[in-house]
């Protein structure tokens, strides 16, 4: 053990494989002190509630409440708790609305322990916690063009909530609604849910009218086409 102050840390992810070796890591490593872990976002904010840690290590894609939300709802009500997302996707439909909810750090779960403990002493200096690849990524979508007037909007069309977007989205992939319940990691009867109130919302009969939409509003890119 190093002279250096003690991180307090909770871990949250709903694989119990995987948050149980993340917990056996941390615990063999100096200065970090694993104060809980939770099964979903809903728990992770009751511990964080309840036991005031430093820091939460968060998955990204949990049942209840993923980790964006909870990250989000975390850094509202207790600013003093930092938020490092340790999550196995890199893609921007999970790095940019996790870093945009107040994560302060983003690694993905091939970190060694080594970079999981420089992260959290990253965040909690005012830093930022971020591996090199996702430090790679941010720099190339700053070097990016700006996106032409058909990508998306800043608002949804139609008052569509953002998971409703996310639905169509994966509709106009052609997935079916048992393979986006467990992309989103909700119910079958949940995005039957979802897809009903946003064919409400958009006056849609079918799912061929709700592709065209998708690809009329720049919510999806139509096969073949590059927006870039």
């Amino acid at each position: 053990m190093t002279g250096g102050p003690v991180r307090r840390v909770v871990v949250a992810d709903d694989q119990t494989v995987v948050r149980e070796g993340i917990v056996m890591l941390l615990g063999l490593l100096p200065g970090i002190d694993v104060v809980g872990s939770a099964p979903d976002g809903e728990e992770a904010i009751r511990l964080v509630a309840e036991l005031d840690p430093d820091v939460v290590l968060m998955d990204l894609r949990m049942p209840r409440c993923d980790g964006v939300e909870a990250t989000r709802r975390i850094r509202t009500d207790h600013p003093g708790t930092q938020v490092v997302v340790l999550t196995t996707y890199a893609d921007d439909e999970s790095l940019f609305p996790a870093l945009q909810a107040g994560a302060r750090g983003y690694l993905t779960k091939d970190a060694d322990g080594d970079e999981i403990v420089r992260a959290i002493n990253d965040v909690l200096s005012g830093e930022a916690g971020l591996s090199p690849r996702i430090q790679r990524r941010l720099l190339e979508r700053v070097a990016e063009p700006a996106p032409s007037p058909r990508r998306r909007s800043a608002e949804p069309p139609d008052g569509l909530t953002a998971r409703e977007v996310e639905v169509l989205r994966l509709v106009a992939e052609g997935l079916s609604n048992s393979e986006i319940a467990r992309t989103l990691h909700v119910s079958t009867a949940t995005v039957k849910t979802h897809i009903n109130n946003l064919f409400g919302k958009a006056g849609l009969r079918d799912r061929a009218q709700a592709i065209h939409y998708a690809y009329r509003h720049g919510l999806a890119q139509p096969p073949g086409e590059n927006f870039t």
